[in-house]
Protein backbone atom coordinates (compact mmCIF):
# COMPACT_ATOMS: atom_id res chain seq x y z
CA UNK A 1 0.00 0.00 0.00
CA UNK A 2 1.40 3.32 -0.82
CA UNK A 3 1.28 6.10 1.58
CA UNK A 4 1.85 9.99 0.57
CA UNK A 5 5.38 10.35 0.82
CA UNK A 6 5.80 7.14 -1.43
CA UNK A 7 3.32 8.76 -4.09
CA UNK A 8 5.44 12.28 -4.08
CA UNK A 9 8.76 10.75 -3.75
CA UNK A 10 7.67 9.13 -7.09
CA UNK A 11 6.27 12.42 -7.91
CA UNK A 12 9.67 13.66 -7.26
CA UNK A 13 11.81 11.00 -8.73
CA UNK A 14 9.81 12.12 -12.21
CA UNK A 15 11.88 15.24 -12.44
CA UNK A 16 14.73 16.98 -12.98
CA UNK A 17 16.09 18.18 -9.77
CA UNK A 18 18.13 21.53 -8.68
CA UNK A 19 21.59 21.13 -8.73
CA UNK A 20 23.03 23.38 -5.50
CA UNK A 21 22.62 27.39 -4.81
CA UNK A 22 25.52 29.10 -3.18
CA UNK A 23 25.67 32.52 -1.97
CA UNK A 24 28.47 34.87 0.31
CA UNK A 25 29.02 38.89 0.85
CA UNK A 26 32.17 40.38 2.27
CA UNK A 27 31.53 43.84 4.37
CA UNK A 28 28.49 43.41 5.95
CA UNK A 29 27.65 43.60 9.74
CA UNK A 30 24.13 41.70 9.31
CA UNK A 31 26.48 39.43 6.79
CA UNK A 32 24.42 35.96 7.88
CA UNK A 33 21.29 37.66 7.88
CA UNK A 34 21.84 39.15 3.99
CA UNK A 35 22.99 35.68 3.33
CA UNK A 36 19.59 34.35 4.48
CA UNK A 37 18.07 35.82 2.21
CA UNK A 38 20.29 35.34 -0.57
CA UNK A 39 19.79 31.71 0.07
CA UNK A 40 15.74 31.72 0.42
CA UNK A 41 15.68 33.29 -3.51
CA UNK A 42 17.79 30.15 -4.53
CA UNK A 43 15.64 27.94 -2.80
CA UNK A 44 14.43 26.62 -6.02
CA UNK A 45 18.07 25.19 -6.53
CA UNK A 46 17.97 22.84 -3.30
CA UNK A 47 15.09 22.36 -1.30
CA UNK A 48 17.06 19.17 0.98
CA UNK A 49 19.68 21.23 3.17
CA UNK A 50 21.46 24.43 3.75
CA UNK A 51 24.53 26.00 5.57
CA UNK A 52 25.75 29.05 6.36
CA UNK A 53 29.44 30.31 8.10
CA UNK A 54 29.98 33.42 9.02
CA UNK A 55 33.64 34.67 10.53
CA UNK A 56 33.15 37.75 13.07
CA UNK A 57 36.96 38.81 13.39
CA UNK A 58 38.35 35.97 15.51
CA UNK A 59 36.33 32.72 15.57
CA UNK A 60 33.75 31.14 12.99
CA UNK A 61 30.71 30.30 13.48
CA UNK A 62 28.63 27.03 11.98
CA UNK A 63 25.28 26.61 11.16
CA UNK A 64 24.04 23.15 8.98
CA UNK A 65 20.59 22.39 9.23
CA UNK A 66 18.23 19.97 6.76
CA UNK A 67 14.99 21.46 5.44
CA UNK A 68 13.78 24.65 3.82
CA UNK A 69 15.63 27.88 4.63
CA UNK A 70 12.40 29.49 5.73
CA UNK A 71 11.76 26.71 8.24
CA UNK A 72 15.52 26.91 9.72
CA UNK A 73 17.14 30.15 9.06
CA UNK A 74 14.80 32.55 9.66
CA UNK A 75 14.70 31.78 13.41
CA UNK A 76 16.55 34.50 15.07
CA UNK A 77 18.26 32.36 17.55
CA UNK A 78 19.89 30.82 13.96
CA UNK A 79 20.73 34.47 13.06
CA UNK A 80 22.16 35.24 16.63
CA UNK A 81 24.78 32.74 16.78
CA UNK A 82 26.20 33.36 13.06
CA UNK A 83 27.99 36.79 14.45
CA UNK A 84 30.23 38.85 11.59
CA UNK A 85 30.39 40.93 8.45
CA UNK A 86 31.37 38.39 6.28
CA UNK A 87 29.46 34.52 5.37
CA UNK A 88 28.96 32.47 2.90
CA UNK A 89 26.11 29.74 2.17
CA UNK A 90 24.60 27.07 0.30
CA UNK A 91 21.45 25.61 0.25
CA UNK A 92 21.11 21.39 -1.04
CA UNK A 93 19.80 19.13 -3.40
CA UNK A 94 21.79 15.80 -3.16
CA UNK A 95 23.67 14.29 -6.54
CA UNK A 96 26.60 13.27 -5.37
CA UNK A 97 27.38 11.60 -1.80
CA UNK A 98 23.14 11.10 -0.84
CA UNK A 99 21.47 13.00 1.93
CA UNK A 100 22.28 13.28 5.60
CA UNK A 101 23.40 16.25 7.82
CA UNK A 102 27.42 15.11 7.55
CA UNK A 103 27.23 16.29 3.25
CA UNK A 104 25.33 19.37 3.82
CA UNK A 105 27.54 22.34 2.81
CA UNK A 106 29.10 24.84 3.35
CA UNK A 107 31.78 22.35 4.53
CA UNK A 108 34.31 24.48 7.10
CA UNK A 109 38.32 22.49 8.58
CA UNK A 110 40.50 24.55 10.12
CA UNK A 111 43.43 24.21 8.20
CA UNK A 112 47.44 25.10 9.38
CA UNK A 113 46.97 28.27 7.20
CA UNK A 114 43.36 28.51 9.27
CA UNK A 115 39.77 27.83 8.90
CA UNK A 116 38.54 27.38 5.30
CA UNK A 117 35.03 26.97 4.17
CA UNK A 118 33.74 26.21 1.22
CA UNK A 119 30.92 26.10 -0.66
CA UNK A 120 29.88 24.54 -4.24
CA UNK A 121 27.40 24.25 -7.19
CA UNK A 122 28.63 21.51 -9.49
CA UNK A 123 29.96 18.57 -9.64
CA UNK A 124 33.33 17.15 -9.76
CA UNK A 125 33.68 14.41 -12.34
CA UNK A 126 36.97 13.26 -11.03
CA UNK A 127 36.91 13.35 -6.98
CA UNK A 128 36.46 10.11 -6.03
CA UNK A 129 39.81 9.35 -8.00
CA UNK A 130 41.22 12.12 -6.92
CA UNK A 131 39.47 10.79 -2.84
CA UNK A 132 41.62 7.68 -3.24
CA UNK A 133 44.49 8.96 -4.12
CA UNK A 134 44.43 11.94 -0.73
CA UNK A 135 43.01 8.96 1.33
CA UNK A 136 46.68 6.73 0.35
CA UNK A 137 48.18 9.55 1.49
CA UNK A 138 46.15 9.71 4.91
CA UNK A 139 43.49 12.25 4.48
CA UNK A 140 40.21 11.03 6.46
CA UNK A 141 37.23 12.09 4.82
CA UNK A 142 34.09 12.72 6.94
CA UNK A 143 31.29 12.78 4.19
CA UNK A 144 30.52 11.11 1.36
CA UNK A 145 30.38 14.59 -1.00
CA UNK A 146 32.56 15.68 -3.46
CA UNK A 147 33.01 19.22 -2.54
CA UNK A 148 35.05 17.88 0.55
CA UNK A 149 37.46 17.34 -1.58
CA UNK A 150 38.38 20.69 -1.90
CA UNK A 151 39.43 20.85 1.17
CA UNK A 152 41.58 18.21 1.49
CA UNK A 153 43.35 19.65 -1.85
CA UNK A 154 44.30 22.83 -0.03
CA UNK A 155 44.97 21.29 3.38
CA UNK A 156 47.84 19.57 1.53
CA UNK A 157 48.80 21.47 -1.17
CA UNK A 158 52.81 22.36 -0.11
CA UNK A 159 52.28 26.08 -1.64
CA UNK A 160 52.56 28.76 0.98
CA UNK A 161 50.22 31.58 0.95
CA UNK A 162 46.05 30.57 0.26
CA UNK A 163 45.94 31.48 -2.63
CA UNK A 164 48.30 29.68 -4.11
CA UNK A 165 47.06 26.77 -2.11
CA UNK A 166 43.65 27.26 -3.51
CA UNK A 167 45.00 27.57 -7.19
CA UNK A 168 46.80 24.32 -7.26
CA UNK A 169 43.80 22.24 -5.55
CA UNK A 170 41.26 24.01 -8.26
CA UNK A 171 43.49 22.65 -10.91
CA UNK A 172 42.71 19.26 -10.02
CA UNK A 173 39.42 19.45 -10.54
CA UNK A 174 37.30 18.41 -13.57
CA UNK A 175 33.68 18.97 -13.96
CA UNK A 176 31.64 21.43 -13.11
CA UNK A 177 32.35 23.85 -10.16
CA UNK A 178 31.07 27.01 -9.71
CA UNK A 179 32.04 27.47 -5.68
CA UNK A 180 32.59 30.41 -3.01
CA UNK A 181 34.95 29.88 -0.36
CA UNK A 182 35.89 31.88 3.01
CA UNK A 183 38.83 32.40 5.11
CA UNK A 184 39.73 34.53 8.30
CA UNK A 185 40.35 37.36 5.77
CA UNK A 186 39.39 36.71 2.12
CA UNK A 187 36.11 35.33 0.07
CA UNK A 188 37.22 33.33 -2.86
CA UNK A 189 34.99 32.72 -6.12
CA UNK A 190 35.87 30.32 -8.68
CA UNK A 191 33.72 29.21 -12.12
CA UNK A 192 35.62 26.01 -13.86
CA UNK A 193 37.23 26.41 -17.12
CA UNK A 194 33.92 25.81 -19.74
CA UNK A 195 31.94 27.88 -17.01
CA UNK A 196 28.94 24.95 -16.79
CA UNK A 197 27.51 26.96 -14.04
CA UNK A 198 26.64 29.88 -13.21
CA UNK A 199 27.90 32.62 -10.48
CA UNK A 200 27.53 36.33 -10.63
CA UNK A 201 29.49 39.26 -8.90
CA UNK A 202 27.05 41.98 -6.75
CA UNK A 203 27.65 45.15 -4.64
CA UNK A 204 25.74 45.97 -1.79
CA UNK A 205 26.57 49.16 -0.35
CA UNK A 206 30.46 48.70 -0.58
CA UNK A 207 29.86 44.84 0.46
CA UNK A 208 31.17 42.15 -2.35
CA UNK A 209 28.98 39.98 -3.28
CA UNK A 210 28.83 36.35 -5.12
CA UNK A 211 25.58 34.14 -5.88
CA UNK A 212 24.50 31.80 -8.23
CA UNK A 213 21.69 33.76 -10.13
CA UNK A 214 20.76 37.68 -9.70
CA UNK A 215 17.41 36.74 -8.25
CA UNK A 216 19.52 36.32 -5.00
CA UNK A 217 21.35 40.02 -5.79
CA UNK A 218 17.52 41.20 -6.14
CA UNK A 219 15.76 40.24 -3.02
CA UNK A 220 18.72 42.20 -1.15
CA UNK A 221 18.77 45.30 -3.44
CA UNK A 222 22.44 44.67 -4.42
CA UNK A 223 23.73 45.64 -7.93
CA UNK A 224 24.19 43.07 -10.19
CA UNK A 225 27.78 43.70 -11.31
CA UNK A 226 29.32 41.20 -13.49
CA UNK A 227 29.01 37.68 -14.22
CA UNK A 228 32.26 35.57 -13.28
CA UNK A 229 34.01 34.50 -15.97
CA UNK A 230 34.49 30.60 -17.08
CA UNK A 231 37.74 30.28 -15.54
CA UNK A 232 38.06 32.90 -13.21
CA UNK A 233 39.04 33.02 -9.50
CA UNK A 234 38.00 36.28 -7.57
CA UNK A 235 39.68 37.13 -4.05
CA UNK A 236 37.79 39.45 -1.86
CA UNK A 237 39.56 41.40 1.24
CA UNK A 238 39.05 44.91 3.07
CA UNK A 239 41.45 46.24 0.69
CA UNK A 240 38.77 44.77 -2.43
CA UNK A 241 39.17 42.33 -5.12
CA UNK A 242 41.23 41.08 -7.34
CA UNK A 243 40.78 38.93 -10.20
CA UNK A 244 43.14 35.42 -10.99
CA UNK A 245 42.95 33.59 -14.43
CA UNK A 246 44.13 29.77 -13.08
CA UNK A 247 43.28 27.77 -15.92
CA UNK A 248 44.31 27.58 -19.67
CA UNK A 249 41.47 29.37 -21.67
CA UNK A 250 38.92 27.14 -23.04
CA UNK A 251 36.11 27.19 -24.87
CA UNK A 252 33.25 28.02 -23.03
CA UNK A 253 30.48 25.53 -22.48
CA UNK A 254 27.15 26.97 -20.36
CA UNK A 255 24.48 24.20 -19.44
CA UNK A 256 22.01 25.36 -22.05
CA UNK A 257 18.89 23.51 -19.09
CA UNK A 258 19.51 26.73 -16.82
CA UNK A 259 17.63 28.38 -19.78
CA UNK A 260 14.90 25.15 -19.82
CA UNK A 261 14.35 24.91 -16.90
CA UNK A 262 16.98 25.63 -13.42
CA UNK A 263 17.46 29.42 -12.98
CA UNK A 264 14.66 31.55 -11.95
CA UNK A 265 12.77 33.32 -14.51
CA UNK A 266 13.34 36.75 -13.20
CA UNK A 267 17.32 35.88 -13.16
CA UNK A 268 19.90 36.95 -15.73
CA UNK A 269 22.48 34.48 -16.84
CA UNK A 270 25.18 34.92 -19.33
CA UNK A 271 23.84 38.24 -20.36
CA UNK A 272 20.25 36.96 -21.23
CA UNK A 273 17.08 37.32 -19.08
CA UNK A 274 15.62 33.74 -18.54
CA UNK A 275 12.10 34.55 -19.00
CA UNK A 276 12.77 36.20 -22.27
CA UNK A 277 14.43 32.83 -23.96
CA UNK A 278 11.72 30.91 -22.12
CA UNK A 279 8.90 32.73 -24.13
CA UNK A 280 11.62 32.74 -27.44
CA UNK A 281 12.10 28.68 -26.91
CA UNK A 282 7.85 28.60 -26.85
CA UNK A 283 8.21 30.58 -30.27
CA UNK A 284 10.53 28.14 -31.54
CA UNK A 285 8.55 25.50 -30.11
CA UNK A 286 4.83 26.72 -32.09
CA UNK A 287 7.33 27.19 -35.58
CA UNK A 288 8.61 23.42 -35.36
CA UNK A 289 5.39 21.96 -34.23
CA UNK A 290 2.14 23.31 -35.68
CA UNK A 291 -0.75 22.08 -34.14
CA UNK A 292 -4.57 22.72 -34.69
CA UNK A 293 -6.25 23.25 -31.08
CA UNK A 294 -8.32 25.63 -28.91
CA UNK A 295 -6.46 26.49 -26.00
CA UNK A 296 -2.73 26.21 -25.28
CA UNK A 297 -2.17 25.08 -21.30
CA UNK A 298 1.19 25.22 -19.59
CA UNK A 299 1.93 22.28 -16.78
CA UNK A 300 2.98 24.10 -14.05
CA UNK A 301 4.92 26.14 -13.29
CA UNK A 302 8.12 25.72 -15.56
CA UNK A 303 5.98 25.20 -18.60
CA UNK A 304 4.13 28.36 -18.24
CA UNK A 305 6.65 31.20 -20.27
CA UNK A 306 7.38 28.89 -22.91
CA UNK A 307 3.05 28.12 -23.03
CA UNK A 308 3.24 31.85 -23.47
CA UNK A 309 5.43 32.54 -26.68
CA UNK A 310 3.55 29.66 -27.85
CA UNK A 311 0.50 30.58 -27.70
CA UNK A 312 1.29 34.29 -28.80
CA UNK A 313 3.19 32.53 -32.02
CA UNK A 314 0.59 30.57 -32.87
CA UNK A 315 -2.26 32.49 -31.76
CA UNK A 316 -3.73 29.83 -30.16
CA UNK A 317 -5.25 31.58 -26.73
CA UNK A 318 -3.31 30.90 -23.52
CA UNK A 319 -5.37 29.65 -20.41
CA UNK A 320 -4.32 27.99 -16.71
CA UNK A 321 -5.95 24.48 -17.39
CA UNK A 322 -3.80 23.26 -14.54
CA UNK A 323 -3.97 24.73 -11.32
CA UNK A 324 -1.19 23.87 -9.21
CA UNK A 325 -1.34 23.35 -5.53
CA UNK A 326 1.88 25.07 -3.95
CA UNK A 327 1.00 23.95 0.17
CA UNK A 328 2.21 20.15 -0.49
CA UNK A 329 3.71 18.68 2.19
CA UNK A 330 5.46 15.94 3.22
CA UNK A 331 2.66 14.00 5.29
CA UNK A 332 -0.44 13.06 4.95
CA UNK A 333 -3.44 11.80 7.60
CA UNK A 334 -4.65 8.44 7.51
CA UNK A 335 -3.56 6.95 3.64
CA UNK A 336 -5.10 4.79 2.38
CA UNK A 337 -5.60 2.66 -0.91
CA UNK A 338 -6.78 5.85 -2.58
CA UNK A 339 -3.99 7.59 -2.16
CA UNK A 340 -1.94 5.22 -4.88
CA UNK A 341 -4.58 6.22 -7.32
CA UNK A 342 -4.45 10.09 -6.33
CA UNK A 343 -0.53 10.57 -8.11
CA UNK A 344 -0.56 13.88 -9.90
CA UNK A 345 -3.67 15.53 -8.19
CA UNK A 346 -1.75 16.51 -4.89
CA UNK A 347 0.37 18.85 -6.76
CA UNK A 348 -2.00 19.51 -9.70
CA UNK A 349 -5.91 19.75 -10.61
CA UNK A 350 -7.27 19.87 -13.93
CA UNK A 351 -9.77 23.16 -14.61
CA UNK A 352 -12.36 21.30 -16.02
CA UNK A 353 -14.55 24.58 -17.50
CA UNK A 354 -11.31 26.02 -19.20
CA UNK A 355 -10.37 22.50 -20.93
CA UNK A 356 -14.30 20.38 -21.21
CA UNK A 357 -15.03 19.89 -24.89
CA UNK A 358 -11.77 22.00 -26.19
CA UNK A 359 -8.87 20.98 -28.58
CA UNK A 360 -5.92 21.37 -25.75
CA UNK A 361 -2.12 21.90 -26.03
CA UNK A 362 -0.06 21.10 -23.06
CA UNK A 363 3.55 22.59 -22.80
CA UNK A 364 5.96 21.48 -20.56
CA UNK A 365 10.13 21.88 -20.07
CA UNK A 366 11.27 18.31 -20.18
CA UNK A 367 9.78 14.55 -20.15
CA UNK A 368 12.12 12.54 -17.49
CA UNK A 369 10.71 8.99 -17.14
CA UNK A 370 7.31 9.90 -18.45
CA UNK A 371 4.70 8.58 -15.93
CA UNK A 372 4.54 12.11 -14.62
CA UNK A 373 3.37 13.25 -18.11
CA UNK A 374 1.24 10.51 -18.06
CA UNK A 375 -0.84 11.39 -15.50
CA UNK A 376 -1.45 14.69 -16.38
CA UNK A 377 -2.25 13.72 -19.89
CA UNK A 378 -5.14 11.50 -18.18
CA UNK A 379 -6.34 14.19 -15.68
CA UNK A 380 -6.53 16.65 -18.41
CA UNK A 381 -8.67 13.83 -20.51
CA UNK A 382 -10.73 13.24 -17.22
CA UNK A 383 -11.99 16.87 -17.20
CA UNK A 384 -13.30 16.34 -20.36
CA UNK A 385 -11.07 17.70 -23.44
CA UNK A 386 -11.67 16.50 -27.13
CA UNK A 387 -8.11 15.97 -28.09
CA UNK A 388 -4.62 16.56 -26.58
CA UNK A 389 -1.25 17.53 -27.75
CA UNK A 390 2.00 18.04 -26.09
CA UNK A 391 4.61 19.78 -26.87
CA UNK A 392 8.16 20.04 -24.68
CA UNK A 393 9.80 22.82 -24.31
CA UNK A 394 13.16 21.12 -25.20
CA UNK A 395 14.93 18.31 -27.08
CA UNK A 396 14.05 14.58 -25.87
CA UNK A 397 16.45 14.07 -22.90
CA UNK A 398 18.62 11.27 -23.52
CA UNK A 399 21.81 11.18 -21.53
CA UNK A 400 22.38 11.33 -17.45
CA UNK A 401 24.14 14.89 -16.55
CA UNK A 402 27.50 14.70 -14.64
CA UNK A 403 27.86 17.93 -13.97
CA UNK A 404 25.37 18.51 -10.90
CA UNK A 405 21.72 17.63 -12.05
CA UNK A 406 20.64 14.81 -10.19
CA UNK A 407 18.70 12.81 -13.58
CA UNK A 408 18.18 9.02 -13.76
CA UNK A 409 20.46 6.61 -15.31
CA UNK A 410 20.14 6.39 -19.47
CA UNK A 411 18.10 3.43 -19.05
CA UNK A 412 15.80 4.60 -17.43
CA UNK A 413 14.85 7.90 -19.71
CA UNK A 414 12.19 7.71 -21.45
CA UNK A 415 13.55 9.30 -24.89
CA UNK A 416 16.60 7.21 -24.55
CA UNK A 417 14.73 3.73 -24.89
CA UNK A 418 11.65 5.16 -27.01
CA UNK A 419 11.03 6.37 -30.25
CA UNK A 420 8.78 9.71 -30.06
CA UNK A 421 6.22 8.00 -31.53
CA UNK A 422 6.05 5.39 -28.87
CA UNK A 423 6.63 8.16 -26.17
CA UNK A 424 3.12 9.52 -27.69
CA UNK A 425 1.89 6.41 -27.19
CA UNK A 426 3.08 5.92 -23.73
CA UNK A 427 2.27 9.22 -22.41
CA UNK A 428 -1.30 8.61 -24.43
CA UNK A 429 -1.94 12.11 -25.97
CA UNK A 430 -2.97 12.65 -29.58
CA UNK A 431 0.49 13.99 -30.76
CA UNK A 432 3.58 14.49 -29.46
CA UNK A 433 6.45 17.33 -30.39
CA UNK A 434 9.65 18.10 -28.77
CA UNK A 435 11.68 21.31 -29.50
CA UNK A 436 14.48 20.63 -31.76
CA UNK A 437 18.39 21.55 -30.80
CA UNK A 438 17.90 23.83 -33.33
CA UNK A 439 15.56 25.41 -32.00
CA UNK A 440 16.66 26.05 -28.54
CA UNK A 441 19.98 27.13 -29.56
CA UNK A 442 17.98 29.90 -31.66
CA UNK A 443 15.74 30.88 -28.94
CA UNK A 444 19.05 31.46 -26.79
CA UNK A 445 20.22 33.91 -29.54
CA UNK A 446 22.28 31.40 -31.73
CA UNK A 447 21.85 31.50 -35.18
CA UNK A 448 22.62 27.38 -35.45
CA UNK A 449 24.97 24.86 -33.59
CA UNK A 450 28.53 24.29 -34.12
CA UNK A 451 28.47 20.09 -34.16
CA UNK A 452 32.39 19.76 -33.51
CA UNK A 453 32.20 22.37 -30.71
CA UNK A 454 29.00 23.28 -29.35
CA UNK A 455 28.64 26.83 -27.89
CA UNK A 456 26.56 25.32 -24.43
CA UNK A 457 26.96 22.15 -22.47
CA UNK A 458 23.95 19.98 -24.07
CA UNK A 459 25.16 16.75 -23.01
CA UNK A 460 21.51 15.66 -21.39
CA UNK A 461 20.09 15.97 -25.25
CA UNK A 462 22.89 15.08 -27.63
CA UNK A 463 25.65 12.91 -25.20
CA UNK A 464 28.12 14.98 -26.16
CA UNK A 465 30.22 15.30 -22.81
CA UNK A 466 32.34 18.22 -22.13
CA UNK A 467 34.82 16.87 -20.18
CA UNK A 468 36.15 13.42 -18.99
CA UNK A 469 33.83 11.53 -16.79
CA UNK A 470 36.82 9.60 -14.96
CA UNK A 471 35.03 8.89 -11.57
CA UNK A 472 32.33 6.82 -14.41
CA UNK A 473 35.00 4.67 -16.07
CA UNK A 474 35.64 0.84 -15.01
CA UNK A 475 33.20 -1.31 -12.76
CA UNK A 476 34.50 -0.45 -9.15
CA UNK A 477 33.73 2.94 -9.81
CA UNK A 478 30.83 2.74 -11.40
CA UNK A 479 29.85 0.68 -7.82
CA UNK A 480 31.39 3.03 -5.55
CA UNK A 481 29.58 5.99 -6.55
CA UNK A 482 26.73 3.74 -6.32
CA UNK A 483 26.71 3.19 -2.97
CA UNK A 484 27.66 6.96 -2.10
CA UNK A 485 24.53 8.11 -4.09
CA UNK A 486 22.03 5.87 -1.53
CA UNK A 487 24.18 7.14 1.16
CA UNK A 488 26.40 3.87 1.40
CA UNK A 489 29.51 3.13 2.47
Amino acid sequence: MADADDVLCAEADDHFHDECGVFGIFGRQDAAAITTLGLHALQHRGQEAAGIVSYDGSQFHVERHVGLIGDTFTKQSVIDRLQGNRAIGHTRYATTGGAGLRNVQPFFAELSTGGLAVAHNGNITNALTVQRTLQKQGSIFSSTSDTETILHLVATSKERDINSRFIEAIRQLEGAFSLVALTSKKMIGVRDPLGIRPLVLGDLDGAWILASETCALDIIGARFVRDLKPGEMVVVTAKGIESHFPFEQQKTRFCIFEYVYFARPDSSVEGRNVYDVRKRIGVELARENPVEADIVVPVPDSGTPAAIGFSQEAGIPFELGIIRNHYVGRTFISPGDSIRHMGVKLKHNANRRMIEGKRVVLVDDSIVRGTTSQKIVQMVRDAGAKEVHMRIASPPTRASCFYGVDTPEKSKLLASRMSIEEMAEFIRVDTLGFLTIEGLYRAVGEATRNDEQPQFCDACFTGQYPTRLLDHEGADNVRTLSLLASGGQ
